[in-house]
């Protein structure tokens, strides 16, 4: 049966079994129904058209509310149908429903959706009429504890009205909270309900009511579950011998720069290419089944129709794992999606695992592995790089080079067929070379499995991820409220947030979170911060800047003050930011240094910020900051402003293990993203 909506009778009578408050109802056919059945309920009421056609009854005029008397209730009928059939002609009229009128209250919406990926999602905000034009949401991904439920009430931007505001008196926060748990118990022990809005439910100084309810189903509809995947060997990714099929000694084919980029593999490569008898210099063979020794990996460039026969060769030959570069499988359509299978199966049949198809393939700079078609291979380094995207491994490799940034691993995940993000993830948590993790997603096709592993991964190793589009598509597409406000890139920030990884937007913040949290020491243990600089202006932008991205610029407490003031010159502004003036040379800095080592109890960031002048050179402001980071357990960030003259200073922090920036706002927008992940 396709996704049906369910009368507004059939809801409230659902919701009633789970101890959720519902008006009295009655559906009615008639006008003299409706009069007989307004006043068994108990006047005022409200009555509304009942057709699975028409979804915001308000707008179709098919809703009038206080109603006072029978005959007034009579004449509501023949006016909310007449409405109903003049603003949708085709809608079935089922009847019209009259209900107890709820007295006013805080409008609020409580909802449910199936997200593709991820499954149900809960989701909770300000609600009535206007509640798109707020989109004051927030959102978890089931299951939920009671505790998180009530995170959700206090989330929203609207929660001091629930609080009360102004003089407004408290609402029935603990009902409210209650009614929630009720509602996700539904969402959760009901499989065939995949969304649903009540909207609003009316929350009072005691009790709460609901006042409309769209809840649709689908028996077919499948819960998500957590697949247990088992672990592909490491030494899958570490091949001693690597076979380049489609091998080509013409420049501008693919198959010359694979094989081009692997020449300085320190293990056996071997060329396949049956037209020719050396390739770049080495022997070349007509098929895989020609080579006399063992083939750990094969790389794959031949055109999409030969590849199920090469796979086969592969699987004789005892491959265990074949990257697919070449494209033309699923991505092309119906007859692509065929051809991918059938090289799955096959693969399967002799336990070949595949990367992509349709990938740039993948590096290990490490071990001088390189089977991809990129300018230039990357440099060594302690970041893993996972992407959904070629285009942005070519781009990011080319920067890491310019950024002098390595890589302990790259990986092209292209069409998923068999590996994917999860086998990945494992790869990387193994590798003892991986200090860091980022992930750029377009889309993951097992979500719960992901959150499982990404969560266990996060724990040890931390994950950057980038997440394109925000599904707006899928939002016009949505039927109730609720698909509309907690769309698909909502709820992978959710996932992310349950899961550890920290979202960011840009490349350059994915790369600095990642190196900066891959150093030893880590997370910040903390939120509270302070900022020491020689330059006033900078001060004050560094206090909006924390503002703006949730970091806490602590109040220096008394001891801390009086020790500065014995330091400081008498007019400095005895506060955080602390300004030591733009005359602070190497001693001032030392001196404050010390001061704050000493009570490193009371701060959990020191944000270091200098710029260029003659009084103290960047060498020597980076030196005194190396210091002041061995003298404490907390975390140093460094922002030295300005163009060359600060390249040293830069220099000496970055090989000393110090997280330096360039930019003020950049450096607390990444530190931020770090704290919302770990301090939400």
């Amino acid at each position: 049966m396709a996704k049906r909506m369910l009368s507004e009778f059939e809801s409230y009578n659902l919701l009633k079994q789970y101890g959720v408050p519902v008006p009295d109802h009655a559906i009615v056919q008639t006008a003299a129904e409706a009069g007989k059945a307004a006043e068994k309920i108990g006047f005022p009421v409200v009555m509304k058209i009942h057709s699975p056609q028409i979804i915001h009854k308000s707008d179709a005029g098919g809703v009038i509310v206080s109603i006072g008397s029978k005959q007034a209730a009579e004449e509501a009928f023949a006016k909310i149908v007449g409405n109903a059939k003049a603003y949708n002609p085709e809608a079935e009229i089922r009847g019209v429903i009259v209900e107890q009128q709820a007295a006013p209250g805080l409008e609020l919406i409580i909802g449910g959706k199936t997200d593709p990926a991820f499954g149900k999602v809960l989701t909770f905000g300000m609600g009535g009429t206007l509640v798109e034009l707020m989109k004051d949401v927030t959102l978890r991904i089931l299951p939920v504890s009671e505790e998180a439920i009530r995170k959700m009430v206090r989330e929203i931007h609207g929660y001091p009205i629930i609080q009360g505001y102004r003089g407004m008196k408290p609402r029935d926060e603990e009902t409210l909270v209650k009614v929630m748990w009720a509602i996700n118990r539904f969402f959760s022990e009901n499989t065939s309900v995949v969304e649903f809005d009540i909207n609003p439910i009316r929350l009072y100084e005691s009790g709460a009511c609901i006042v409309d309810a769209r809840i649709f189903v689908d028996d077919e509809a499948v819960e998500k579950t957590v697949k247990e995947r088992p672990f592909v060997p490491i030494e899958y990714f570490t091949p001693r011998s690597i076979a380049v099929i489609g091998a080509s000694s013409e420049p501008r084919k693919m198959g010359y720069a694979v094989m081009h980029n692997l020449l300085h593999f320190p293990g056996q490569l071997y060329p396949v290419n049956n037209k020719r008898s050396e390739i770049q210099g080495l022997k070349a063979y007509p098929s895989i089944l020609d080579i006399p020794s063992p083939v750990d990996m094969a790389v794959i460039t031949v055109p999409a129709k030969h590849v199920p026969g090469v796979i086969e060769e592969c699987g004789q030959k005892g491959v265990a794992m074949a990257v697919i570069i070449t494209a033309g499988f699923r991505e092309t359509g119906e007859g692509g999606k065929a051809l991918e299978d059938r090289v799955l199966e096959i693969a399967k049949g002799y336990g070949t695992r595949i990367v992509g198809p349709n990938c740039l393939g993948m590096i290990i700079p490490p071990k001088g592995i390189d089977t991809t078609y990129v300018h230039e291979s990357p440099k060594p380094g302690n970041i893993a790089f996972i992407s959904q995207s070629g285009a942005i491994i070519n781009t990011v490799v080319d920067w890491s080079i310019a950024q002098d940034i390595g890589f302990s691993a790259v990986v092209s995940v292209g069409n998923q067929a068999d590996l994917n993000f999860i086998d990945y993830l494992r790869f990387v948590e193994r590798d003892p070379r991986t200090k860091g993790i980022i992930l750029y997603i377009e889309e993951v096709q097992d979500g719960r499995t992901f959150m499982k592993v990404v969560g266990e991964v996060s724990k040890t190793k931390p994950v950057v991820a980038i997440k394109s589009g925000s599904s707006a598509r899928g939002q016009q597409a949505a039927s109730s409220h609720t698909g509309s406000l907690s769309g698909s890139y909502d709820v992978y920030m959710e996932a992310f947030r349950e899961s550890g990884v920290i979202p960011v937007h840009t490349l350059t913040g994915a790369f600095q979170v990642a190196e900066m949290l891959a150093l030893p020491k880590g997370y910040p243990r903390g939120k509270r911060a302070v900022v020491i600089t020689n330059a006033g202006g900078f001060s004050v932008l560094s206090s909006d800047y924390a503002e703006r991205y949730g970091i806490d610029l602590i109040g220096l407490p008394p001891k801390v003050l009086k020790e500065l003031n014995d330091l400081l010159p008498d007019f400095w502004n005895k506060g955080n930011p602390i300004d030591l003036l733009g005359d602070a040379g190497e001693k001032r800095f030392e001196q404050v240094f010390s001061v704050l080592a000493n009570h490193q109890d009371c701060w959990d960031i020191a944000f270091v910020v200098g710029f260029p002048n003659l009084v103290i050179g960047s060498d020597q402001l980076a030196n005194q900051i190396i210091r002041f980071s061995e003298k404490t357990g907390n975390m140093i960030v460094g922002t030295l402003l300005g163009g060359d003259s600060m390249e040293r200073g830069r220099k000496i922090l970055k090989e000393n293990g110090i997280p330096i920036f360039e930019e003020l706002d950049f450096t607390f927008r990444v530190v931020g993203r770090i704290l919302w992940q770990r301090f939400r």
